[in-house]
């Protein structure tokens, strides 16, 4: 085959020369490591309450099997194979952000049916999920050229990924290092299962004689030490909040609390469950609506892209063949908001098609907005306001849902038609910071926009049945899967539907989420909300991953922590929870 040879895929051409790019290759490969990283950061999301960024790995990996295994060197190669296995992993948030919600809710009086989950009800919340990863691709990828092209924004997270893309020798190294930290990892949590059980704590306070009140139980992890040694300086505010609650709060109380509060502040769990829990949700709320303020000038900003690149899309003299056809992404658009108005209405049998409708068209535009608004952060600062714009936006369709509707139903259309919108946002950040590590190592756009389609269907047929299965077995909502971002979605919706809201908690906690929100920190309300939030074993074992960071940054170099410490790290998450999933399964399988 000549250097200039091609094969056809769809109207897409399969470039098989010197230089390949989107190859059947690539695209076997991306699948396969997508999977893998979608399981492996879905099953830590329902950990620790945030998902990780899978292109860094995605790439690493890439050139682990390209170039160490197949002996293959395109860097635009490898760059399609992480926008796919990116697009699989986006259903890890998307999905176990609001989805897992339902099996918390069903443990609620009246809500025991939203979490039946027959195959028809199964095929319809995957379809609704590919459905919105379709549409928030076809409405964010015509701002390319104005966000990437003429604003530059920065995508920090693009950047890092292109730079592994041009190190195929380092890249291949990196993909070594990650393997023995999976290794590690792997043996470790097998080992931790067959001594410990489901129930792995070690009580540190008892051991060494501290007061109770201090909560000092290490949740034995080497997978969120990971995930805290990747996090570094930036995940210091999630183990702050924590140590607020249990190291100044509770001691305070002891002294200055009513007797009421005095009679448990020993009590960690009890303090948890009264005081941290609630008012961490109220955080989040408050840190998410402080958030959409605080981007006000981003959201601005990305109106005024819209703008543009409506106008640069009219322009006849525009070069296209560097990207999707904008008649193909406007019928999409179309269809998908038509496949919305069925999934919604199909979701249970009370809705009517005026109401499926309304859940659609507000989802659809919300898609729009929060797609575009949350492409424009992630470019500017790489913080992702995520779970505000899916909160606010499962918000809305229930108060549209709840008017003449039973609560069961109408909490299982919210969730559906919630899901699709959370993926849809979800797919829009991950596509602009692709293109933008595409647009670095000279890709053709088009191609790199197709890859995202090929990808984005998979990721909600594995994480579906993923969540199904983990549920089976550690029940969502436990202290061994906490699932913090769908608990505080679920604790928000039964506050709408049952009109109980814990006002003065979530107040003072929105409070302070809106303060924080203000801070100019980024996200830091959501973390330090989610240090409330979560069970202090967790939070204590991911301090160690932050603290080991800062040391390795301060001692080893940042250069050492970026090409040793970070695949390790990762490697630790991908070991500990492929041996968590497939526990799991073989309990499933052989009972």
């Amino acid at each position: 085959m000549s250097s200039h040879d091609h094969s056809k895929l769809g109207d897409i051409t399969l470039k098989t020369g010197p230089y390949p790019e989107l190859t059947w290759t690539a695209i076997l490969v991306g699948w396969a490591i997508g999977g893998l990283i979608a399981v492996s950061i879905a099953y830590a999301a329902l950990i620790l309450g945030f998902s990780i960024e899978g292109s860094e790995l995605a790439a690493i990996l890439g050139w682990g099997v390209l170039r160490g295994i197949l002996r293959r060197t395109s860097i635009v190669e490898n760059n399609i194979n992480q926008t796919i296995a990116s697009a699989v992993n986006g259903a890890s948030s998307g999905i176990m952000f609001t989805v897992p919600a339902l099996f918390i809710l069903a443990r609620t009086e009246g809500l025991e049916s939203v979490a039946d989950f027959q195959w028809s009800f199964i095929l319809l919340l995957i379809f609704a999920a590919i459905t919105g990863c379709i549409l928030g691709l076809a409405f964010v990828i015509p701002l390319r050229k104005q966000m990437i092209d003429f604003d530059r924004l920065a995508y920090p997270g693009g950047i890092a990924v292109a730079t592994i893309l041009k190190s195929p020798g380092a890249g291949t190294r990196k993909a070594m290092l990650l393997l023995a930290g999976a290794l590690i990892s792997g043996v470790i949590h097998f080992a931790v299962l067959l001594l410990m059980g489901d129930h792995h704590d070690w009580n540190a306070g008892k051991t060494f004689l501290l007061p109770d009140m201090l909560n000092v139980v290490f949740y034995l992890s080497i997978m969120t030490i990971g995930v805290g040694f990747l996090s570094g300086k930036g995940g210091f505010w999630f183990g702050a909040g924590g140590f607020i609650c249990y190291f100044i709060i509770s001691p305070l109380l002891q002294f200055v609390g009513t007797d009421s509060v005095q009679e448990i502040v020993n009590s960690p769990s009890a303090m948890r469950g009264q005081l941290y829990r609630p008012t961490g949700i109220g955080m989040l709320i408050g840190a998410a609506i402080g958030g959409i303020i605080a981007a006000f000038p981003l959201i601005r900003s990305a109106i005024k892209s819209m703008h543009s690149a409506s106008k640069k899309s009219a322009d006849q003299s525009a070069p296209k063949n560097d990207e999707m056809p904008i008649r193909l992404l406007y019928a999409a658009v179309v269809c998908g908001a038509i496949a919305m108005i069925v999934i919604a209405f199909l979701s249970v049998s009370e809705m009517t098609w005026w109401r499926a409708a309304l859940m659609a068209v507000l989802g659809t535009l919300w898609v729009w907005v929060a797609g575009v608004i949350v492409a424009e952060c992630i470019g500017r600062t790489n913080w992702s306001p995520l779970s505000g714009m899916t909160l606010i936006a499962v918000t809305i369709v229930v108060l549209i849902a709840k008017s003449g509707m039973s609560d069961p139903a109408a909490v299982i259309s919210s969730m559906v038609v919630g899901a699709a919108i959370c993926l849809a946002i979800s797919q829009a950040s991950d596509m602009m910071l692709d293109l933008k590590s595409g647009y670095l190592v000279g890709a053709v756009p088009r191609r790199q926009q197709f890859a995202q389609y090929i990808g984005c269907w998979l990721g909600p047929c594995i994480v579906i049945f993923l969540m199904l299965l983990l549920n089976s077995q550690y029940k969502i909502g436990s202290d061994k899967l906490p699932a913090p971002q769908a608990t505080a979605l679920a604790s928000v919706v039964d506050g709408i539907m049952s009109d109980d809201v814990p006002v003065y908690r979530y107040v003072a906690g929105g409070g302070l989420g809106l303060l924080l929100a203000f801070s100019g920190l980024g996200g830091i309300g959501v973390l330090v909300g989610l240090g409330f939030y979560m069970p202090f074993n967790i939070v204590l074992t991911y301090t160690i991953g932050n603290l080991l960071r800062i040391l390795s940054d301060r001692f080893c170099g940042k250069k050492w922590s970026h090409e040793v410490g970070i695949p390790i790290a990762a490697g630790l998450i991908v070991g500990e929870a492929l041996v968590g999933v497939g526990n799991a399964l073989f309990k499933v399988v052989f009972g």
